[in-house]
Order: structure tokens, then C-alpha cells, then sequence
């Protein structure tokens, strides 16, 4: 009796903890801007994400997103989608990455200067021939953001910005 006790309480406090500790996950600055997505994404300011919200958000940046897409975008939240369950799914995702010396020893494969990059074409030739292959419009989104300069892909920065977010201007 007493060891089912113990097993009940173990369960109760694990449920306390994931909760309570996904603020601890990220800075305050972090925290903030994750605020700042939540709202822009709240389209009608009650505290919540519903379906309705992430269709007008992804209608304003030209998406035309179908019911079974949001229906399944809902369906990751277990439960209803305020800030601290939008800060929990955000803190799975990003410690569901892999750690960042795997991804830059990844890249590194196809760096033959061993310089921390890779040309951008052969990089965009890579990603939609081999593997799980990306489509040209997936590479666009992706090269949108990178850190790519004389067409060179920065893979180096990349992963540090994958992994711990962009630099603000006052910090460059």
C-alpha cells in the first residue's frame, strides 16, 4: 500500500515540475520575445490560441491554411493553448534538436576547407538530392534567415542561431 503511495506521489510532482520549469528553460529575454509571438499570433487577445487565430495569423503573412493543417497543428497541445502551454511546446521543440556539435559536425561533412561554411548552391544541391529531400521552396524558406554572405552558408552561425536564437541588433 505505502509503495503505491510513493508511486502516485512521484507521478503528481513530475506533472508539477514540467510545468513549473518551463520558464527556467529560457532566459528572460527569451521569455519576452516569446511573449511577443504569442500575442501576434492571439489575433483576438483573449489569452488563448485557437484554430481561428493561427488561420488569420498565416492569412496575414499570404497562407491560404486548410482546416485538417490547423486541426492538426491544435491537436500538438494537449490541452487549451495559453502562454505557458505555447512556452512548454516551444521548450520540446527546441530541446528536441540535436545537440550542437552533431549539427555542426554535420555540415562540416561537406565543408572541404574546414572554414565553417558551405557554398550555398552546393548546400541547396544537397538538400533536394539526398536524404530526405527538401523541396526548392522549403530551401528558399530556409536560406531566407541564414547567415549567408558571397554566398557562403555560415554553418556555424546557423547552428548558434538554431540553437539559441538571433543576435538583437544591440548585441552584434
Amino acid at each position: 500500500m505505502s509503495s503505491r503511495k510513493a508511486k502516485g506521489k512521484t507521478t503528481k510532482k513530475r506533472a508539477q515540475r514540467a510545468t513549473s520549469n518551463v520558464f527556467a528553460m529560457f532566459d528572460q529575454a527569451q521569455i519576452q520575445e516569446f511573449k511577443e509571438a504569442f500575442n501576434m499570433i492571439d489575433q483576438n487577445r483573449d489569452g488563448f490560441v485557437d484554430k481561428e487565430d493561427l488561420h488569420d495569423m498565416l492569412a496575414s503573412l499570404g497562407k491560404d491554411p486548410a482546416d485538417p493543417y490547423l486541426e492538426s497543428m491544435m491537436a500538438e497541445a494537449p490541452g487549451a493553448l495559453n502562454f505557458t502551454m505555447f512556452l512548454t511546446l516551444f521548450g520540446e521543440r527546441l530541446n528536441g534538436t540535436d545537440p550542437e556539435d552533431v549539427i555542426k559536425n554535420a555540415f562540416a561533412c561537406f565543408d572541404e576547407d574546414g572554414k565553417g561554411q558551405v557554398n550555398e548552391d552546393y548546400l541547396r544541391e544537397l538538400l533536394t538530392s539526398m536524404g530526405d529531400r527538401f523541396s526548392d521552396e522549403d530551401v528558399d524558406e530556409i536560406f531566407r534567415e541564414a547567415p549567408i554572405k558571397q554566398g557562403m552558408f555560415d554553418y556555424m552561425e546557423f547552428t548558434r542561431i538554431l540553437k539559441h536564437g538571433t543576435k538583437d541588433k544591440d548585441e552584434v
